[in-house]
């Protein structure tokens, strides 16, 4: 009955050209220091948002020159990239007009400790600030 069954799924998919292949998980690379194009701006935006008390709410937020920022609310780490065991939050970089589209830098913050990471590709990688 094994081979019958093994010989159909081989049918199944010699005819239809279907062929699952199991899931990977993604892997997001970490980096001790932040020296790439973008860091300044993550900094100054952290600046900002410190100046602001690291809001913890998802929403838009003033910011200077008439322009606005977004903080993201709760960034969870999933993934497990960041240290565990901490509560981080997750806020925009570069400022905008309020409720335009949003880019994929990002800043993630661990309040109880002030170690913050920017992400220039929305958690793709992580650059220690």
């Amino acid at each position: 009955m094994t081979r019958l069954l093994s010989r159909l799924a081989v049918a199944v998919v010699l005819l239809t050209g279907m062929l699952v292949a199991p899931a990977t998980a993604a892997h997001a690379s970490v980096f001790s220091s932040c020296t790439i194009s973008g860091c300044a701006d993550a900094r100054t935006a952290r600046s900002g948002w410190n100046s602001l008390g690291f809001p913890t709410s998802r929403n838009w937020y003033a910011w200077p020159y008439g322009k606005y920022n977004f903080a993201g609310g709760r960034y969870y780490n999933n993934e497990g990239e960041l240290p565990s065991g901490a509560t981080y939050y997750e806020y925009d970089v570069i400022p905008r007009n309020k409720g335009a589209a949003r880019d994929a830098k990002r800043i993630i913050i661990n309040r109880s400790t002030g170690a913050t990471w920017y992400s220039p590709n929305h958690y793709t990688d992580f650059y220690r600030l």
